[in-house]
């Protein structure tokens, strides 16, 4: 595997202590959600620590990049819903045999996975009764296959551009459907009380 090409950057000499992914998650949850007040963004890492704000793909990517610091291979992991609900981008890492991953999010659902699961779609489907709109509906309908990231060389780590091509592609890559299409009528919705725990935000609008 190519080897980290950012070492001398100031910004990324914060990767150092952030040697294993519950730091990683940490390090993550201090990140203030970015809203896009001024408009669609997916910034690299060294854009988001720049500015100091990240939604869930900019945050992926960020923790995708300590990995890689730390000889892990940067791999992404995307949860598409129904057109109706937002899809979500995740960080998968390995310790040993076992699956998890690394999440940033302004909620209470849809966060860090400890390394406890056989498969990535055992890890995906563990968000699947989490994954709902405001009215209990459930709406996760797929997984991707493990995205990686060194497909696209070093440029992704600090370009000043929007990295859109990351995210199309990752939209375009293959997907592994979760529900038969019969399936779909039988799900129960949300309790009330898992909708209003659905609500919970960290991070408040300003």
């Amino acid at each position: 595997m190519k080897q980290f090409p950012g070492n001398k950057l100031k910004e990324f000499k914060a990767f150092r202590k952030l040697t294993t992914s519950p730091k990683i998650q940490d390090f993550i949850d201090k990140i203030s959600i970015n809203f896009e007040a001024r408009g669609d963004t997916c910034r690299s890492p060294l854009m988001v620590l720049k500015h100091g704000k990240a939604h869930c793909m900019e945050g992926a990517l960020l923790a995708a990049a300590i990995l890689w610091y730390h000889g892990k291979r940067p791999l992404l992991l995307d949860l598409k819903t129904t057109g109706d609900d937002e899809s979500h981008v995740v960080v998968l890492f390995r310790q040993g045999s076992r699956w998890g991953a690394i999440s940033k999010t302004n909620h209470a659902v849809l966060r860090y996975r400890d390394p406890v699961y056989k498969s990535v779609r055992e890890l995906a489907m563990s968000y699947f009764n989490e994954y709902f709109l405001d009215n209990g509906t459930k709406t996760l309908r797929s997984y991707s296959s493990p995205f990686d990231l060194l497909r696209y060389g070093s440029n992704w780590l600090t370009s000043k551009d929007n990295l859109w091509q990351i995210v199309d592609d990752i939209d375009r890559c293959r997907h592994f459907k979760i529900l038969d299409p019969g399936a779909v009528r039988h799900l129960r919705p949300a309790d009330p009380i898992e909708i209003k725990a659905g609500r919970l935000t960290e991070w408040k609008r300003k």
